[in-house]
């Protein structure tokens, strides 16, 4: 099994930045994808990116040249810049990583922007 903790969400105006950190441990062997979903009130889980050993990262519309996703493959990390934040960013961000064919999934973490 693989555990994951993110870290980072809270409040933020409009405009404003947050860091969102995701942190694996466990039996960790080769994970071949991390990333991060989204969830708003009343809407479905949708991804908004994701990153590969040794890939280009892939975002999605939304958030492309606003978010940023790196990861530290030694230390099994993952990290969601987020730069100018809009209201519609709002929702709960859930990590992912994949490894052996299972996705792991973090406990979530809640980004509200509001002014």
């Amino acid at each position: 099994q693989v555990q994951l903790v993110e870290s980072g969400g809270g409040l933020v105006q409009p405009g404003g930045s947050l860091r969102l950190s995701c942190a694996a441990s466990g039996r960790i062997d080769r994970i071949n994808l991390m990333g991060w979903y989204r969830q708003a009130p009343g809407k479905e889980r949708e991804p908004v990116a994701a990153i590969a050993t040794r890939a280009t990262p892939a975002y999605a519309n939304s958030v492309k040249d606003r978010f940023t996703i790196s990861r530290d493959n030694g230390k099994n990390t993952a990290t969601l810049q987020m730069n100018s934040l809009k209201p519609e960013d709002t929702a709960v961000y859930y990590c992912f990583a994949d490894q052996d064919g299972s996705r792991y999934w973090g406990q979530g973490t809640q980004v509200t922007v509001s002014s």
